[in-house]
């Protein structure tokens, strides 16, 4: 199968693919687009609306007093995030104040206001009343402070020292380590799990890109029918062959550009990054996604050269994508939920699953310490699955290139697998 002609297109295809204004520009792109995104959700976070007025209402002197001074003396009132006023009234009285302050509300001239009922010395449950009535970033800011006026109040008149008291607001602080055969127990931030979600989305973007490019490359040979001419010297297998070929080198050499990042903060000591952000990694999973990356390539690059051979416009092809982009979409949500808990059963299944082990399993070695087998075992399905799928791809690739005109029924397409050559 690989001789000198297949040689000749894998190199026509590097250069074509390699030295193209899309690959140049999604090359540079993908990282500005990692950093943009991040730049974006930083601007978010810092773009919130300032002097947001709420209302603090208790029905006690004592609970207004006590949450007049704790707030007045919080960050959020100093920077002037929120300007707080405080009041003190019983239920009845909140309802015809909610009625005098509804448009308020509704205009969002007033942010909300937080009932702070005498029952929450009890159970801490206090009311919220805004236009819009689920503010997570609010209620993540004020729960604090509230939970602190709370807990001063409540133990007010009870014989417990100011340290005491520091200890009771005190929220549990989790440090992880890590528990490895190769390093033992050793301390570990967040820098793993910003690792796993970066070679997600790098493995998600390139292979539907990728896939995506090489299919458009095919649809487009054979609607200018220069793909007659190349069959005069070349077999549809070894075009096909060469075209995967050429399609995954352009990919891995993408992939390791957008790793040399990594690999330089791996491979020197120039760059510190700080404590919370460093990564417990070696070159072994760097060289495991590579190669697990080429195999995948291999797989979905035939599958999409597959889907070009069987369409000729991308108008019609996009109904034919959809199940094999699902192939790697599945698994990018499937690994981005080991980001919240890397040892769902989901994710150890569809890391030694056909397709989804080329995205999941990478996370998953990431995140928690994987053991060899579980390696040597991904690496031998997704191979079977690329012999598998090659020789099925072949056959209706080899028909369907020099097909044209009606776009074919699915029926029809089967029937091609049936054809002898």
């Amino acid at each position: 199968m690989f001789n000198f002609r297949v040689l000749a297109v894998v190199k026509r295809e590097l250069m074509e693919k390699l030295f193209s204004k899309a690959f140049i520009t999604m090359t540079l792109l993908v990282p500005g687009l990692i950093f943009l995104m991040l730049g974006i959700q930083a601007l978010l976070y810092s773009s919130e609306k300032k002097n947001l007025r709420i209302d603090i209402i208790t029905e006690s002197d004592n609970l207004t007093s006590a949450f007049r001074n704790d707030f007045l003396e919080s960050e959020y009132s100093k920077n002037g995030k929120y300007i707080f006023s405080f009041q003190t009234m019983n239920k009845e009285e909140l309802k015809k104040y909610l009625e005098g302050k509804k448009k308020d509300l509704i205009d969002e001239k007033l942010g909300g206001i937080i009932f702070i009922p005498s029952t929450a010395m009890k159970d801490k449950k206090v009311e919220y009343y805004a236009k819009s009535s689920q503010n997570i970033s609010l209620f993540k800011d004020l729960d604090g402070l509230i939970n602190k006026t709370l807990i001063d109040q409540y133990f007010n008149n009870k014989t417990l020292s100011k340290e005491e008291l520091d200890f009771a607001r005190l929220g549990v602080d989790f440090t992880g380590f890590k528990v490895s055969e190769e390093e033992g127990i050793k301390e570990e931030g967040y820098g793993n799990l910003v690792l796993a979600y970066l070679f997600t989305f790098l493995l998600y973007i390139s292979l539907l890109m990728i896939g995506q490019m090489t299919m458009q490359s095919v649809i487009e040979e054979k609607g200018n029918r220069i793909v007659e001419v190349i069959l005069s010297s070349v077999s549809p297998t070894e075009l096909m062959t060469g075209k995967i070929l050429g399609a995954t080198l352009t990919g891995i050499i993408q992939m390791a550009i957008w790793l040399s990042p990594v690999i330089l903060l791996m491979s020197t000591t120039i760059f510190v990054l700080p404590k919370e952000l460093l990564f417990s990694i070696n070159g072994g999973v760097i060289v495991y996604m590579l190669i697990n990356f080429f195999i995948g390539l291999l797989t979905f690059i035939g599958l999409f050269a597959m889907l070009g051979a069987i369409f000729d416009n991308p108008q019609d092809a996009s109904s034919g994508t959809m199940p094999v982009m699902m192939l790697i979409i599945i698994p990018f949500f499937i690994a981005l939920s080991m980001m919240e808990n890397p040892n769902r059963p989901v994710a150890e299944i569809a890391s030694l699953f056909p397709f989804a082990s080329i995205i999941v399993m990478p996370a998953r070695m990431t995140l928690v310490g994987v053991p060899f087998w579980h390696l040597l075992l991904a690496v031998v399905i997704n191979i079977l699955t690329f012999v598998a799928i090659f020789p099925i791809a072949g056959k209706i690739y080899r028909v369907g290139i020099l097909r044209t005109g009606k776009k074919p029924k699915w029926g029809e397409v089967i029937k091609w697998l049936k054809y002898k050559y």
